[in-house]
């Protein structure tokens, strides 16, 4: 087992078109988004295996023989192998939450638990070790933040256990794994993201492992070469909305044959809200063009930065969506997926998430 501190990073998502057509058949194209996830795994000798989210307040600490006493053959050595319901109840025994723990950090806990006691059987003995993961993704928005996790998650751990090599060479500041590799990580974020959402697409977790553009159709998923890297404005209305319900209305609309009204305007199809079309406005006003992206009905929305577009007109619609009440990030889209950093030559950007903790 390896014993030098590991550095992950891995980006989000958003959804460029197709977000409803996809569920029926449709192609959708997912980028990745850099707002990143980062995850500081450090090897110690203290018994314990210790878990902390700053984001969610989360901080969960075992003792290591504990678990490595537990009945665990419910997990197949070596392999991703499917969360079912009744594995997932196992997980929350071995895990020993209360019963008030709210859903999101008792599935960020068990999700972790997956995947540590999974991957790291394979050890003569389970390893101590401090894990740490915060992000610049706000939670619940539809970004993709618990892919990012659960992919930080894989790498760190499959590296960790020397399941996979450390890319790092000698002068590197940040490097990523060979496909091979990024295959293995992606199969079990993969397995992560079922023991939080039970039935994800798989859609969320191969964008942030391989990064750039993926075109989603039925199942079947396929990188784009060479995507554009477009500078845009992420802006959350902070305005909840409930995916699977937005997705059934949908559904009934197109049984209903309303789908003529043209299936890119979304708002046709009963996924818009006021606050999408507050965002529409106040960037139509300074010749931008914006759209939601996820499941709508409040969440997240995109605007295009246009080339050469100036600063201060940047700044000033920033501020301008930020009056509305709205959460606004200028980033970019074609982000790099989940990569592994030095720890002992930084760059700014993973320094400043450090500095944060």
């Amino acid at each position: 087992m390896l014993s030098e501190v590991l550095l992950v990073s891995a980006p989000g998502k958003v959804i460029l078109h197709g977000e409803h057509a996809v569920v029926h058949g449709k192609v959708a194209l997912a980028v990745a988004l850099n707002l990143r996830t980062f995850l500081r795994l450090q090897p110690h000798s203290n018994g314990k295996v210790d878990l902390s989210l700053p984001n969610i307040g989360i901080k969960w600490a075992w003792d290591v023989a504990r678990l490595q006493l537990l009945d665990t053959s419910f997990l197949e050595q070596g392999d991703a192998t499917t969360p079912t319901p009744e594995l997932v109840e196992k997980l929350k025994e071995v895990a020993g939450l209360p019963d008030d723990c709210a859903v999101t950090e008792s599935l960020a806990v068990l999700a972790f638990l997956y995947l540590y006691l999974s991957i790291c059987r394979k050890q003569r003995a389970l390893p101590s070790l401090d894990i740490v993961v915060w992000s610049e993704l706000p939670h619940g928005a539809g970004l993709g933040s618990s892919a990012a996790y659960s992919v930080c998650l894989a790498a760190a751990l499959l590296t960790v256990c020397e399941e996979i090599p450390n890319p790092l060479k000698d002068g590197d500041r940040v490097n990523r794994w060979t496909k091979e590799d990024l295959e293995l990580i992606n199969k079990w974020a993969f397995q992560g993201e079922r023991v939080i959402h039970g039935n994800p697409s798989g859609v969320d977790n191969a964008v942030s492992t391989w990064g750039g553009a993926l075109r989603y159709q039925q199942g079947k998923i396929s990188s784009l070469k060479r995507p554009p890297a477009l500078q845009i404005l992420l802006t959350n209305t902070k305005v909840p909305r409930n995916t699977r319900t937005l997705v059934a209305g949908v559904r009934n609309r197109l049984l209903k044959e309303l789908i003529d009204m043209n299936q890119h305007h979304l708002n046709a199809l009963g996924v818009g809200h006021a606050s999408l079309d507050q965002l529409c406005q106040v960037t139509r006003a300074r010749g931008l063009h914006s759209k939601l992206t996820g499941a709508g009905g409040g969440g997240c929305g995109i605007t295009l930065l246009k080339p050469g577009l100036e600063q201060p007109e940047v700044e000033a619609t920033k501020q301008a969506l930020t009056s509305c009440g709205f959460d606004c990030w200028e980033t970019s889209i074609g982000a790099p997926g989940v990569s592994i950093h030095s720890a002992t030559s930084l760059d700014s950007r993973v320094q400043q998430a450090l500095d944060g903790l």
